[in-house]
């Protein structure tokens, strides 16, 4: 599919700007309809969860936030964020030749180094989603080396940032449109599950083995005393 033929009609590309995802939360609010896509060769205030500074090199990185309103109930909200990540771990496979993987909730993964981050944020009947992917990097900066790559650096293809741009927004409509089956999609794309896992909570930790995914997204950990504990939104480390 190509991007042109998704909801995803007017792509608005800065050279530089604070947040993609800032800036198309401003737009919810002035009106702006589902499908506005903002990218940026810089963010100088990107974010990831949990209020994360996002940080890249100049043009090294996809930076792109869309803009829906889906028609969800809260509780299945979660299946747009992890069809966001599906679709990039599909996208990153097809362009790149990466091995990428899907590491719950938000992030792709190779080797269990990350290659891109997501975060979704709400506001009234909108939600704004924002990626920010890894391309081409000389190397992992100080900072992140031995925890995070780029798709030149674990891929075997070359990739551009505007053909893994359309490669996403084309795979992220598709996902959109069958959300009935992004839990499944998302378990056979899966890092985290079969393994040890501790996931941090609001006022918790719990650990054990991620055993499966509900159909609306959520994590399901079976605990050392034989529970299981459904987990719908945390930071999951995982274990060794």
């Amino acid at each position: 599919m190509d991007a042109a033929a998704t909801r995803f009609t007017e792509v608005r590309w800065f050279a530089s700007i604070d947040s993609t995802n800032r800036y198309l939360l401003d737009e919810a609010a002035r009106g702006a309809p589902e499908g506005v896509v903002a990218v940026a060769d810089v963010q100088t205030a990107g974010r990831g969860r949990l209020g994360r500074t996002w940080t890249s090199p100049p043009g090294a990185s996809l930076l792109v936030s869309v803009l829906l309103r889906p028609r969800l109930p809260p509780g299945r909200r979660h299946l747009v964020t992890l069809a966001a990540g599906v679709a990039a771990v599909d996208a990153v496979r097809e362009l790149a030749g990466a091995p990428a993987a899907l590491k719950w909730p938000n992030d792709v993964v190779v080797h269990d180094r990350k290659l891109a981050g997501i975060l979704a944020e709400a506001s009234g009947d909108a939600v704004v989603v924002g990626m920010g992917c890894n391309v081409h990097w000389d190397e992992p900066p100080d900072e992140l080396r031995g925890i995070a790559t780029a798709c030149n650096l674990c891929g075997t293809r070359p990739v551009t940032r505007e053909r893994l741009l359309e490669a996403w927004l084309a795979a992220y409509d598709a996902r959109l449109r069958d959300l009935d089956g992004v839990a499944d999609a998302a378990a056979r794309r899966s890092a985290t599950l079969g393994r040890r896992v501790r996931a941090l909570l609001a006022h918790e930790t719990v650990e054990g083995v991620a055993e499966r995914l509900t159909e609306d997204g959520h994590l399901v950990i079976a605990t050392a005393g034989g529970a299981e504990r459904e987990i719908a939104a945390g930071d999951v480390v995982h274990l060794r």
